[in-house]
């Protein structure tokens, strides 16, 4: 485990750098990424720069959002170029305007790369595990046929964007589905190719 330490300190600083997302930081958090990096979470898939100019908006909006990121997992190739790293976060949202909040417990998916002595992140995607409102029924009302429409895993994190103007469009990987097993076979390729 003493092997790597310099490159472990460095994907853990990337993880926890999604903290410059949180405060409106938005040349930190491109640094982040390397130039051709992408991203795809319940709201947005393209390119990282495309995702920060819509995290500019969101930023601008009635939605708020903060993220509690825990320790990375990292799993290096043979040569440590490349590392797929799986790291627990909890997105806390709200919509200021409406009252509507949210919790959602998540495991990002990121497929990192060191290049020239740097690593970046190459690809975020996000498994989903679980999502609650924090303004529950009866204080708010809540849409049900809206939060209906997408899986438990982040229905109520789902509901808070689309009501916030930033519409989930596909069905994301959540524990234990078909999405997370191919998303993890396709990294675990990915790494070792």
């Amino acid at each position: 485990m003493q092997h790597h330490i310099e490159d472990r300190l460095q994907i853990t600083d990337l993880m926890t750098g999604w903290i410059h997302r949180d405060l409106g930081q938005w040349e930190a958090l491109r640094q982040l990424f390397h130039p051709d990096g992408t991203i795809e979470v319940t709201w947005f898939e393209g390119l990282a720069r495309d995702f920060i100019d819509g995290s500019m908006r969101m930023g601008s909006s009635d939605a708020r959002t903060k993220h509690l990121i825990g320790t990375p997992v990292v799993s290096f190739n043979q040569d440590a170029t490349k590392a797929i790293v799986e790291t627990n976060a909890v997105i806390v949202g709200e919509n200021v305007k409406l009252n509507v909040g949210c919790e959602g417990h998540n495991r990002f998916y990121d497929r990192v790369e060191k290049r020239d002595g740097i690593w970046k992140l190459l690809h975020r995607q996000s498994i989903y595990d679980m999502a609650t409102f924090t303004f529950p029924m009866g204080l708010v009302e809540i849409d049900s046929a809206v939060v209906a429409k997408y899986p438990r895993e982040y229905a109520a994190l789902a509901y808070m964007l689309e009501k916030s103007g930033f519409p989930v469009k596909r069905v994301f990987a959540t524990r234990g589905s078909r999405l997370e097993i191919e998303m993890k076979a396709a990294g675990l390729a990915w790494l070792q190719a």
